[in-house]
Formats: structure tokens, C-alpha cells, sequence
């Protein structure tokens, strides 16, 4: 019913799937830059390319939202939505920089395993994202909700068992501090996709 009577404006959703798709390129170059270092310049570069494009997405949907009289959504579920999709990507651009600023010679196990968890985390997000203009779909986006929260406590345990290792293991104190900043931006981006996973049951609920 609620999907019969929804307001027509559907860019929203076209903005919300395009800043997704961004998503999933970025952690994609972050998981190939954390795997190799040979392409170190060109992975910073690529990520830094599609953080601009995002952030282009977000400035026109929250454009969109001041100009539009009937949103298809809560306005502030729109905002709240469209910039937590936007940290997302932020802190992947934090974690390129941070590895070419650092001067980071090789990567770790541990390293791929949470930039391969920041790209599990962003393509639920583009999943449950891709099914939100229609709310018939609200029980699917729930259990996607649900997948992203496993995969942030995942990348909760990856991260303290690396910090762990790190401190047990890592002579140079130098290293330490740039690993250790490395983990904790990567850790955060699936708090971040945990949030628009919140946003999203928090939507469902309130037009269920």
C-alpha cells in the first residue's frame, strides 16, 4: 500500500544508487591497493577520482532536497543517508592517503582482510540501496541490514587481533603508528556502512 501512495520524485533513488555504486569502486581499489603496492600512485589516484565523484552526487542531492516541495522520503533521512554514503568514501580516500603520506612499503594479512570486509560491507549497501524505492522490498533490505552488522562485528574481530599482533610483533615503532592508523580507517569505514544500515531499518520502520 505505502508503495501505491509513495510521491513520484525518484531521483533521489537514482543519487542513492549512483553514490553506492561509487562506494563499491572505491573499497574495490582499496582491496586491490592492499593486496599490491606495485600500483601504489595510480590506486591513490583512482580513489581520490571516485571521492570527487561522489562528493558531486552528494551536493546534488542535498540540492535536489532543498528544491524539492514532496520527497519521496523523510528529508532528514535523505540527508542522514546520502552523507553517511558519503563518509563511506571519505575514509577510503583517509586510508589511500594515509598509505602514500606514510610512505607504507608493504601491506599485511590483515590489512586485505578488512579492505575485503569495507568491500562486503559497501556492496550490501548498494544492494539494500538498490531495493529502497520500493518498500514492498522492506523485509529483504531488513536481512541485508542484518549481513552488514555481521560483517562490522567481523571487522571488529579482525581489527583487535590485528592491533593485537601489531603490538606484539612490530619492533619498529615508526611501522606501528602507520599500520595501526591504516587499520583503525579501514575498521571504520564498515561503522560507517553499519550506520547506513541503521538509517535504512530506521527508514523501513518508520513508513512500514
Amino acid at each position: 500500500m505505502f508503495g501505491r501512495l509513495m510521491p513520484t520524485e525518484g531521483k533521489f533513488f537514482d543519487y542513492f544508487n549512483q553514490h553506492a555504486e561509487l562506494c563499491v569502486k572505491g573499497a574495490a581499489e582499496m582491496v586491490a591497493m592492499m593486496t599490491n603496492f606495485d600500483d601504489l600512485e595510480n590506486r591513490v589516484h583512482a580513489i581520490e577520482s571516485i571521492e570527487k565523484q561522489a562528493d558531486k552526487v552528494t551536493h546534488v542531492t542535498i540540492e535536489m532536497l532543498h528544491k524539492t516541495f514532496i520527497t519521496p522520503l523523510d528529508r532528514d533521512d535523505i540527508h542522514s543517508l546520502i552523507v553517511r554514503m558519503d563518509d563511506i568514501l571519505d575514509l577510503l580516500e583517509d586510508a589511500a592517503q594515509t598509505v602514500s603520506l606514510y610512505d607504507i612499503k608493504d601491506t599485511t594479512p590483515e590489512a586485505k582482510r578488512l579492505a575485503e570486509l569495507c568491500l562486503a560491507s559497501t556492496e550490501k549497501v548498494k544492494l539494500a540501496v538498490g531495493m529502497l524505492h520500493n518498500m514492498e522490498n522492506s523485509h529483504k533490505i531488513l536481512e541485508i541490514c542484518t549481513e552488514i552488522d555481521r560483517l562490522e562485528a567481523d571487522a571488529d574481530h579482525v581489527f583487535r587481533a590485528a592491533m593485537s599482533k601489531l603490538f606484539r610483533e612490530e619492533p619498529d615503532v615508526r611501522n606501528l603508528i602507520k599500520y595501526k592508523a591504516i587499520y583503525e580507517i579501514l575498521e571504520t569505514v564498515t561503522d560507517r556502512c553499519e550506520d547506513v544500515a541503521n538509517i535504512l531499518q530506521a527508514i523501513i520502520v518508520e513508513n512500514a
